[in-house]
């Protein structure tokens, strides 16, 4: 398995990872990358069947989140990052907090926009992949495919946001590209019925909250549809020390509140590593690499 990644950074620098939504990959990170790089080393990957990864059969990999978890360990290991923050977006949250539960010791911060992990960010917009959940019937499958088309990738993008004029077009052109590939489509609708086992995960990932108490940061698009701003307040019950802050925006906040994003990430993740006893140092670098794991 062919695993993309994107690095910039220096590689002694405090470590973050960015793990990437549905329907994009890391092209997502594009501009916070270079925002962050002169201080931290970065490290986004792209799950199978996003971005530039393999896309293998479906005969020959399920696509689970459990095993884009597992896939995301097994980089960070052979990149010799054992210690980084995280920031979660939509299907990264699931696959960041199952990385923490593989490795909590080893989660430094949590940079929280627009992924889910409560119940409460679960609204009217999941009914018909519930109905999927509950039959795992043909019809209700069908149902869905009309969620990975042009306009429904558009609108993701586009909806929630003030000023449309600010979104870059190529994100959302980029991303359909990539699902349009012969066989995509059919991944997508395996990990839209796989997302219930991140549910049943929920209680995990909030004893992970409360045992831990890693130092979080919520940047969260308050117009989102797909994951309302409830779920973001959720997270206060057993982050109670969370700084929050709703943007005016929708799902894909980076793309309208990008400076915004990184500038409150600079000052957390400045405060987060002077207490985490690490200090910053700026350097240059950065590149894209393959690395294949098995």
């Amino acid at each position: 398995m062919n695993v993309f990644y994107r690095e910039a950074g220096p590689a002694d620098a405090p470590a973050i990872v960015l793990l990437h939504g549905f329907p994009s990959s890391s092209n997502m990170f594009r501009n916070l990358i270079p925002a962050l790089a002169d201080r931290y080393h970065v490290i986004a990957p792209d799950y199978p069947g996003f971005g530039h990864s393999d896309m293998p059969d479906r005969k020959q990999f399920r696509y689970t989140f459990a095993h884009f978890a597992d896939l995301t360990d097994t980089l960070l290991t052979r990149l010799h990052v054992d210690r980084y923050a995280l920031y979660v977006m939509d299907y990264g949250a699931p696959v960041g907090y199952r990385v923490a539960l593989k490795h909590p010791e080893r989660v430094t911060a949590l940079v929280i926009q627009n992924g889910n992990a409560y119940e409460e960010g679960l609204k009217d917009f999941w009914k018909p992949i519930r109905a999927y959940w509950t039959s795992g019937q043909p019809a209700q499958r069908e149902a869905l495919r009309e969620g990975t088309t042009l306009a429904a990738t558009r609108s993701q993008y586009l909806d929630g946001v003030a000023d449309r004029s600010r979104v870059d077009p190529s994100a959302w052109v980029q991303d359909q590209a990539l699902l349009d590939r012969p066989g995509n489509v059919e991944i997508q609708l395996d990990l839209f019925y796989d997302y219930r086992t991140n549910l049943a995960l929920y209680p995990q990932f909030q004893q992970f909250f409360r045992e831990r108490q890693p130092p979080a940061l919520i940047v969260w698009g308050k117009n989102d549809v797909i994951f309302p701003a409830a779920g973001a307040r959720a997270y206060l019950k057993d982050l109670p020390q969370a700084e929050l802050h709703l943007l005016d925006t929708g799902h894909f906040a980076l793309e309208d509140q990008g400076d915004e994003i990184a500038r409150l990430m600079r000052a957390f993740l400045g405060r987060t590593f002077v207490q985490d006893g690490k200090s910053s140092r700026a350097a240059d670098s950065s590149h894209a690499q393959h690395s294949t794991v098995r």
